[in-house]
């Protein structure tokens, strides 16, 4: 079995946003547990070759989403093909801009959404092979101003 990290979202309003990741980003749905209450116990998704775990807030089990803890702490990142596109598709589905899409010192055309239940995505596609090298020489260009 190969080792493999896989992000485990907690969501206000979990079977909404698996409807906001197929419409956004093409997500297709593979598993979902209902607890007696109506909630998403459990749920998982696939983006291309990514899996996502998600399940409801459970605030008995200080289980909180982005919008009870008052914001993401993180972000989940996602390689496609025509970055412009995806962007424009996740914006149609309810996604909000907050960095709009640009080419980036790093090599890549990216830019940074949120999805309407306040998980961070960052939305790319390579553009250019760099070195670590020439991406350190940019950065340092960029941070000196």
């Amino acid at each position: 079995m190969a080792t493999t990290v896989t992000p485990y979202l907690c969501i206000k309003g979990a079977a909404s946003a698996i409807e906001f990741y197929k419409k956004a980003f093409g997500a297709t749905e593979e598993l979902r547990l209902m607890d007696p209450s109506g909630r998403v116990g459990h749920a998982e998704i696939r983006i291309g070759e990514g899996r996502i775990m998600l399940a409801d807030e459970f605030p008995e089990y200080d289980n909180l989403g982005p919008q009870s803890r008052g914001g993401s702490t993180g972000g989940l990142a996602l390689q496609v093909d025509d970055v412009d596109a995806a962007a424009e598709q996740a914006v149609a589905a309810g996604a909000k801009v907050l960095s709009p899409v640009a080419d980036q010192f790093y090599g890549d055309r990216s830019g940074k959404l949120e999805d309407p239940f306040g998980h961070i995505w960052h939305l790319s596609t390579r553009i250019e092979e760099l070195s670590q090298e020439e991406m350190q020489r940019r950065y340092d260009a960029l941070m000196a101003g």
